[in-house]
C-alpha cells in the first residue's frame, strides 16, 4: 500500500502545510451527484456496457496496454515546446515535456475551457487531481512515466459560461462584444478592469497581491484569452510539473484530421451516439446527443456549425457552401478550420495524447459515458474515466461551529429541515415524532381490513380512504409540533443557516460558484500544496477540508 507521503514527495515542497482537518464523504451521501454518476462509482452492472476499463490500477495498466503504438509523440512536443516559447518554466515540467517523446510516457488527462481569472473551484480541483494521480502512479507503476495534462477546451464558444467568475460572494464579469472560440478572444480594456476591481478586493490580504500580480502579467492588451490562461496555469501549477496543451493547432489538427474525413462522409458518431443514448436511457438520463454532424467550421472572430445538405455541406451562418471535393481540400489545406463539437472533442483529445485516464465532473463522465462507440468507430483507444475530486474549504471556525450543533461534516449536506429535526429530536424535552403512532395507525387499518375482507370486499377502498386521512391528519399534527417545538430553538436555527449559507452560497455546492482568489489571498500558494496534499487519486470521494 502506497502512503500519502510517498506519493507527495513526488511534489515540490512548496510552502509550509497548514495543519487542516479532512474528511472524506462518500458521493452518494451530498445529494449533488445524478444517479448515473453514482452508479459509476459503484460499479453496477447496468452502467458497465458504457465504459471499457474500471477506475483503477487493473484498468489504468490495460490503458497503459492499449497506448503502447501511440505514434505522435515528436509532433505533440514539438508544438508543446512552441506553446512554451518564452516562458520561464520548471526543471519537473521540462523533464515532463521531453519525457513525452519515450515510448513509456502515458498522460493524464483533464480538460476545462479557458474561464477567464480560471472560473470556478472545481476548474482548481481538476487540475490537482490529475498532478496526484501522476505522482501516484509513478510510485504504483514504476518503468513507466506519467505526465499530467489540462487540455484546453480553447474552442468553446459559451461566452456567458466563461466570462465570469465570484469571489466571496462578488460576481466579477467580462463585458464584451467578441464573438466565436472564447480562446481566441482578446484581452481588453474591459477585462483590465476586472483586474483592477480585484485588486480592490483581495489587495488587502496577506497574498492578494500575489495572486492580482499573476494575473496583471498574463492579462496584458491584445492578448489571445488561450494564451493569457496558460500563462496564468503555468504560474499557478508549473512547479507541479503540469502541461498545458492547447489542442486549437494547425499541427495537431492535422493528426486527426482522418477522423474529421470519416465524420464528413459517414456522419458516424451520430449513428454510434444515438445507439448509445437509447440504451442508457432505459436507465438514466442521458446527455444530449449531438447533431447529425458534429463538426464546426472555425475561422477569425466565428465558429459556426458545418451541416450536410444534398450532395454537398454549408456554413449556414457564414454562407459558405462547399462541394464533397471542395471541403475535403479545405481540410487538407487548413485542419485548424474545422473543430469538433462535445461529441468529437474527446476523441481529438485522445487522438493527440497518448492518454490513459481522463479526469471530470458529473456532467463530463455523462457525456463520456455516451461516446465509447465513437471512439470504437473511430478506432481510437478510449481512457479510464475519473470523477474529479471535490472539496468544500472553510476555516476552521466553521467546523467547530458546526461540532458545537453536534453535527458532523457529511450531516451538513442533509437539507436544513431534517437537520433541525434531527436536533430538536435530540435537544428537546418532549416527544415529537408520532411515527410509531402512524405505525399504530397502519397496524390498525390493516386489522380491520382483513375484517371487511370477511363481509364485504367493497368496503376495502373506504377503509383505505379512512386510513390515509388518518395518517395526513396525524403528519399534519406532528409538523405543527415541529414548528412549535422550533421556536424554542430559534438561536440554534439561526445558527444552522448561517453555517449553510456560508458553506453553500446561493444553496450550490461551494466548488460551482466561488474563485480561488479568496483563499489564494488569505494561504498563498500553501493552498495549493493544501489541496494537492488532500487529493484522492483513484477512491474517488467528497473532501471536506477545514483549514
Amino acid at each position: 500500500m502506497t502512503s500519502q507521503q510517498d506519493i507527495y514527495k513526488n511534489f515540490p515542497a512548496g510552502n509550509t502545510l497548514m495543519t487542516a482537518d479532512c474528511t472524506y464523504i462518500p458521493y452518494n451521501k451530498t445529494g449533488y451527484f445524478s444517479k448515473l454518476v453514482q452508479d459509476y462509482l459503484q460499479q453496477h452492472q447496468q452502467v458497465q456496457p458504457f465504459y471499457l476499463h474500471t477506475p483503477g490500477i487493473d484498468g489504468l495498466q490495460k490503458a497503459i496496454a492499449a497506448r503502447k503504438d501511440f505514434a505522435h509523440r515528436d509532433i505533440l512536443v514539438t508544438e508543446i515546446e512552441k506553446q512554451y516559447s518564452g516562458l520561464g518554466i520548471s526543471e519537473k515540467l521540462q523533464s515532463n515535456i521531453q519525457s513525452l517523446r519515450q515510448s513509456n510516457t502515458y498522460t493524464v488527462t483533464t480538460a476545462h475551457q479557458p474561464n477567464i481569472f480560471t472560473g470556478p473551484l472545481y476548474f482548481i480541483y481538476k487540475i490537482l487531481h490529475v498532478v496526484k494521480l501522476a505522482g501516484e502512479l509513478s510510485v504504483q507503476l514504476p518503468g513507466n512515466n506519467f505526465v499530467p495534462v489540462y487540455y484546453m477546451g480553447s474552442e468553446d464558444a459559451d461566452v456567458a459560461e466563461l466570462n465570469n467568475f465570484t469571489v466571496d460572494g462578488k460576481k466579477y464579469t467580462w463585458q464584451t462584444n467578441q464573438t466565436g472560440a472564447f480562446g481566441r478572444m482578446k484581452v481588453d480594456k474591459e477585462l483590465l478592469k476586472l483586474v483592477t476591481e480585484l485588486e480592490g478586493q483581495i489587495g488587502v490580504v496577506p497574498f492578494g497581491y500575489e495572486l492580482v500580480n499573476i494575473f496583471k502579467t498574463a492579462y496584458t492588451i491584445g492578448k489571445a484569452i488561450q494564451q493569457a490562461t496558460l500563462e496564468i496555469v503555468n504560474a499557478l501549477f508549473g512547479e507541479y510539473g503540469l502541461v498545458i496543451l492547447i489542442p486549437d493547432n494547425p499541427a495537431l489538427k492535422k493528426i486527426f484530421q482522418p477522423v474529421v474525413e470519416k465524420e464528413l462522409t459517414e456522419q458516424f458518431s451520430h449513428h454510434a451516439v444515438t445507439e448509445t443514448v437509447s440504451a442508457l436511457e432505459k436507465n438514466y438520463k442521458a446527455q444530449a446527443g449531438g447533431r447529425e454532424l458534429n463538426l464546426f467550421y472555425l475561422v477569425d472572430n466565428k465558429r459556426e456549425r458545418i451541416e450536410k445538405q444534398n450532395t454537398g455541406y454549408i456554413v449556414q451562418n457564414l454562407e459558405l457552401n462547399f462541394t464533397p471535393a471542395e471541403i475535403f481540400t479545405e481540410l487538407k489545406n487548413f485542419p485548424e478550420r474545422f473543430s469538433g463539437n462535445v461529441i468529437l472533442r474527446g476523441v481529438f483529445q485522445e487522438t493527440i495524447l497518448p492518454n490513459i485516464a481522463f479526469i471530470g465532473g458529473g456532467g463530463e463522465l455523462a457525456y463520456w459515458l455516451e461516446l465509447k462507440k465513437v471512439f470504437e468507430k473511430a478506432d481510437v483507444p478510449y481512457p479510464v474515466l475519473l470523477l474529479r475530486n471535490s472539496f468544500l474549504i472553510t476555516e476552521k471556525k466553521w467546523q467547530h461551529k458546526l461540532n458545537d450543533l453536534g453535527f458532523t461534516p457529511s450531516d451538513i449536506f442533509e437539507p436544513e429541515h431534517l437537520l433541525m429535526k434531527l436536533y430538536i429530536e435530540k435537544h428537546s424535552n418532549h416527544t415529537i415524532s408520532l411515527e410509531d403512532k402512524l405505525l399504530n395507525i397502519e397496524n390498525i387499518y390493516e386489522t380491520i381490513k382483513r375484517g371487511i375482507s370477511k363481509i364485504d370486499t367493497t368496503l376495502i377502498q373506504h377503509a383505505d380512504a379512512l386510513k390515509h386521512n388518518a395518517v395526513k391528519a396525524l403528519k399534519e399534527l406532528e409538523k405543527k409540533m415541529l414548528r412549535a417545538e422550533k421556536r424554542k430553538f430559534t438561536e440554534q436555527q439561526q445558527q444552522l443557516q448561517k453555517i449553510r449559507s456560508h458553506l453553500f452560497p446561493g444553496n450550490n455546492l461551494q466548488e460551482r460558484v466561488e474563485n480561488i482568489s479568496s483563499f489564494y489571498g488569505k494561504y498563498g500558494r500553501s493552498i495549493l500544496d493544501e489541496l494537492l496534499h488532500y487529493s484522492l487519486s483513484t477512491e474517488m470521494q467528497f473532501t471536506f477540508l477545514a483549514v
